[in-house]
């Protein structure tokens, strides 16, 4: 079974994409970029879109994504990025990249058999996400898709976040608060959440809350041994 577009992610909100322009009635190519500081993966990620018509591809390293100015704009419409960088790395680029171009729509490519860090690349702004076991077959139809302002999941990575969704749905938590549920997991203050999540400290309580009513838990102990339970504490 091959990928599927999709409007939004399941169980998360709905991102607003940003199709490529028009000019004159017709696309211009879709500037695609690569980030992998190896230049041989770099050059097969090339290779598997080489010869696409609509496409104009240049080449970056993750220095180059992670290093922008503070008054720049990243120059591409659709970036590919693999996500062998450590998680944390991953995370801030997306969000950095989301921030500093919103025009720039952004596929990962991970070997990750963790839905819950596919739901925390959708939430930080990701558009596409795309295993690497499928990339060869996957990659163009994902470029084109997000270019469009569609979000793509890979179809294993939809059926994996599928069945996350329907076991936090037995405890009827949101995503937005499984994410929370996490960072508080993790020892995060409220202030160091909403930072990371770019939500107000306020919001963040109001999460809280909840999630302590939802699963009927009382204290931070509670929660760190629940979120172990459903495996929530991967890296």
């Amino acid at each position: 079974m091959v990928g599927t577009p999709l409007s939004s992610h399941q169980g998360g909100p709905a991102l607003s994409r940003v199709a490529v322009p028009m000019a004159h009635g017709e696309a211009r190519p879709i500037r695609v970029e690569f980030a992998d500081d190896r230049s041989l993966a770099r050059a097969g990620l090339r290779a598997l879109l080489d010869g696409v018509s609509d496409l104009e591809l240049v080449g970056a390293t993750v220095e180059d994504v992670t290093s922008l100015p503070e008054d720049s704009e990243y120059r591409a419409d659709v970036l590919v990025l693999d996500l062998s960088l450590p998680a944390s790395t991953s995370i801030a680029t997306i969000l950095r990249l989301r921030e500093r171009s919103p025009h720039t729509q952004i596929v990962v490519l991970t070997a990750a058999d963790d839905p819950l860090f596919t739901q925390r690349v959708l939430t930080a702004g990701a558009a596409g996400v795309v295993a690497k076991g499928t990339v060869e077959r996957e990659l163009a139809d994902a470029v084109h898709a997000v270019a469009r302002g569609e979000t793509y999941l890979s179809a294993g990575v939809a059926a994996q976040l599928e069945v996350l969704h329907r076991s936090l749905a037995e405890d009827r938590l949101t995503a937005r608060e499984v994410e929370v549920l996490r960072l508080i997991a993790f020892g995060h203050t409220s202030v160091e959440i909403a930072r990371s999540l770019r939500l107000s400290p306020r919001t963040v309580e109001t999460h809280r809350g909840r999630i302590h009513k939802k699963l009927g838990l009382a204290t931070r102990a509670d929660l760190v041994a629940y979120a172990l339970r459903r495996g929530l504490l991967r890296t």
